[in-house]
């Protein structure tokens, strides 16, 4: 990785590059994915069934595509006792931060003779999608449990699982366990930009749901983006990234792992340091070359970090605090001597990792926090998936007699100005009663 003293033009010219990756839709791609959204939409499961055997599982029919009852049974016996274990101490985790999210309706009576409020409910189906994770030899339990959990928690009733089923049909049995525990009650073995349209649209098997979660590659993240709308999204989210602000107490080992773990999950991945140490920009970078060598992938963190790593050298703490919030990370860690000093300057981050011994995977499997995050900038407006992401809030207004007449003459003097004739005389129709 470069090492940039920053402000510079060298140091520009990266942040330019490395704030402008983001997930590229070509023509090609999109007509693509809009003619599967179409065909499922016409066909229902018709479509799903020839796009599942063309791309996932050969022998799929139609009644196996819902997973069975006696399968999750199943499944419970071929999960060794540690793994098991430590899905339930994620969930009890993941369940206990997100209740502290729920949201109460309210009701207000301040002015006489008014009434005002918000109505909190959740919607009634929510699909969460998961990857299929290499042919279901590396099941992402993670995402089913950030996604389910908040639905259940904001108390969603219909909770929808869709993923890859494997060659044979099957679905990995740690996933089943993850979804069970979850809360989920259907799983279907759909996946791909397909099972996207089967949740938005409904076919004959899947009935519609009203919001869509979860992670996938670029043509799933297609689909979603092109039925938003139709159904409510979690976010548009890009390659995943991680920065990390460090100081002199910092230990190159760490940082330099903590910026891999990132880098290996794909070529568009991003990873930072910003450092007001020299020393510790030369040895993180020294520290990566030694690691990077003893990664299964190292082929693709190799990649990732010649195309959008970087280490900047700064003048202080505070500048790099600056910094950071330009580029406003997925994933910001802390590795200096006193992280909560620092957490003061910082405005735009998706999650935030205090302390030398708070790595990043912490937060994507087990501490509570989702880990599903806003990516590309994007922190710099919007939040983490929630409890949030699953409710609606309704406005409540009741108006006595003598409380519209107080304010009428208001109402009307505001309709006239807009040219709003009609909802003037919905005001005076009333005043002549």
């Amino acid at each position: 990785m470069q090492i940039h003293s920053y402000p510079s033009a060298a140091a520009e010219e990266r942040i330019k590059k490395i704030s402008s990756r983001a997930f590229d839709f070509s023509k090609k791609d999109l007509d693509y994915v809009a003619r599967i959204l179409k065909t499922v939409r016409q066909e229902g499961d018709r479509a799903l069934l020839a796009y599942t055997r063309k791309f996932d599982a050969p022998g799929m029919k139609a009644a196996a595509m819902r997973c069975k009852p006696s399968e999750i049974n199943a499944a419970r016996k071929q999960v060794e006792k540690p793994v098991l274990q430590a899905i339930h101490r994620a969930a009890r985790q993941i369940e206990s931060f997100h209740t502290q999210q729920r949201r109460r309706s309210w009701i207000q009576t301040e002015r006489p003779g008014t009434m005002l409020g918000q109505l909190i409910s959740p919607v009634g189906a929510v699909g969460i999608y998961v990857p299929g994770g290499q042919g279901g030899r590396t099941p992402l339990v993670s995402s089913v449990l950030m996604g389910a959990i908040p639905a259940h928690v904001a108390g969603v009733e219909r909770i929808v699982l869709v993923t890859p089923p494997t060659e044979s049909g099957e679905i990995n049995p740690c996933l089943l366990m993850a979804a069970k525990r979850a809360g989920v009650k259907e799983i279907y073995k759909v996946g791909g930009p397909w099972s996207i349209a089967a949740l938005a649209y409904g076919t004959e098997t899947i009935p519609k749901v009203d919001v869509i979660v979860g992670p996938g590659n670029q043509y799933v993240t297609l689909a979603k983006k092109l039925l938003f709308g139709t159904v409510g999204i979690d976010m548009i989210a890009g390659p995943s990234e991680i920065l990390v602000i460090a100081d002199a107490t910092a230990d190159p080992r760490f940082v330099a792992a903590d910026l891999l773990s990132q880098a290996e999950h794909d070529v568009m991945s991003s990873s930072v340091l910003i450092t007001d140490s020299p020393d510790i920009a030369k040895s993180v970078a020294d520290e990566i070359k030694r690691q990077v060598a003893e990664l299964p992938r190292h082929q693709i963190a190799q990649q990732s970090l010649k195309s959008y790593g970087a280490i900047f050298t700064t003048d202080s703490l505070n500048t790099a605090a600056k910094l950071s919030n330009r580029l406003a990370p997925e994933h910001l860690e802390l590795q200096v001597d006193d992280p909560f000093e620092l957490l003061g300057s910082i405005r735009n981050a998706g999650a935030v990792f205090l302390g030398h011994y708070t790595p990043e995977p912490v937060g994507d499997y087990i501490a509570g926090p989702n880990h599903v995050l806003p990516t590309a900038g994007t922190a710099r407006f919007s939040s983490a998936l929630s409890v949030d992401n699953f409710i609606k809030k309704t406005s409540l207004i009741h108006y006595s007699e003598k409380a519209f007449r107080r304010e009428a003459a208001d109402i009307v003097r505001l309709a006239d100005i807009e040219g709003l004739t009609a909802h003037a005389r919905s005001v005076t129709v009333r005043l002549k009663h």
